[in-house]
Order: structure tokens, then sequence, then C-alpha cells
């Protein structure tokens, strides 16, 4: 079984310093059409969440804060993710890119194999904050962010990595970061449902 984490801890300073999961995309919040597309694929769901977390845990599941203070990115929302999931392993989406493929968690987990992480990719572009990760590597995790690291990339140079190509699905990984993607969005449709 898999776990899902939600990724909502940031602090939306592209659009505007909002609560990015909580922007209306087609009159629901955005981390509604997230859950929505991610509730087939797992057998729970954790939100990382570091303000409203009365609102994020009206939608029905357990919400976590970083342990790490002064929002520290999305390697402490991970860390918090993987502290509080019951599975041994996890698959984390961002709160922002609403229309995440149907099909992701099944095919990073057909390529994860004895590595650390299987990671989403298009083209050249890694997507690192889609990804499937073993629970194993939290205690790795907490030293490096311990010693000030906040890079993904620098994180993963020390894991047994795999990127797993979506190239057929590009568009499913479109994230929304400001006021203008938003609107943009609201006709976007170019996404497999299943």
């Amino acid at each position: 079984m898999i776990s899902g984490i939600v990724l909502a801890g940031g602090q939306g300073r592209r659009m505007g310093g909002v609560d990015k999961g909580l922007q209306l995309l087609r009159a629901r919040p955005m981390i509604e059409h997230v859950l929505e597309r991610l509730r087939p694929q797992v057998g729970e769901i954790v939100i990382n969440a570091n303000q409203n977390l009365e609102r994020y845990r009206s939608f029905g599941h357990r919400v976590v804060s970083d342990a790490i203070g002064g929002f520290a990115g999305p390697l402490a929302g991970l860390h918090a993710g993987l502290q509080a999931i019951t599975n041994p392993v996890g698959v984390t989406v961002p709160c922002d890119s609403p229309f995440l493929p149907a099909d992701l968690v099944a095919r990073l987990h057909d390529h994860l194999g004895d590595n650390d992480l299987a990671v989403a990719k298009t083209g050249n572009q890694a997507h690192p904050v889609f990804a499937l990760v073993r629970q194993s590597v939290a205690r790795n995790l907490e030293s490096f962010l311990a010693s000030g690291g906040r890079k993904i990339d620098a994180w993963y140079a020390a894991l047994k990595v795999v990127e797993v190509s979506f190239d057929d699905e590009a568009d499913a990984f479109r994230n929304i970061n400001t006021i203008e993607e938003l609107k943009g969005s609201e006709q976007f449709s170019g996404y497999k449902t299943r």
C-alpha cells in the first residue's frame, strides 16, 4: 500500500502570499482537484500545511506541519509527511498541480525497484515534487535538513534515484504559481481523466 503526501506548506510568494492550495479553480479550491485525482491511487492521504490548518482538515485527511520552522520548502514538507504516513512508501504531489496524472503512482511504482525514489520527468525536466519515496529515507532527510540543506537536487544526489518519463502526459505536470496561470487554467482540459 502507498500513502499520498500533498505538499501545501508553502507561502505562495509568486501568487502574492496567498495559500495556493485554497485558491479557486473552476469554483473549487485547487487542493480539491489534487485530492480527487490522487485519492484513487493511494491508501491514505496526509496533507502538509503550515497555515489555515482547520481549513485543510476540512478536506477529511490528516494535516501535518513542518517540524522545521520558517517555511523551509518542499523537503521540510516531505519530512513531515514521511513521519506521518503509515505505509513504507509515499508519493508526493504539490497542491498547485490540479491536473496530475491519474496513473502517476502506478507508473512510478513500476520503476521504483530497489531505488530510494522514483521521480517523474518530462523531456529533460525532472519534477522532484512528484516522487515515490521510501519512508526509510526519512532519517537521511532529517540529517540533510538539520545540516541546513534545502535543495532537493542536492539531497537526491546522495540517494538511489530513478527518473520516470511521462512525456505522453507532459501537460499533467502544469503547476499554477501566479494569478495569471490560475486564470489561464480555467479552460484547460488537455489531460487524461483515467
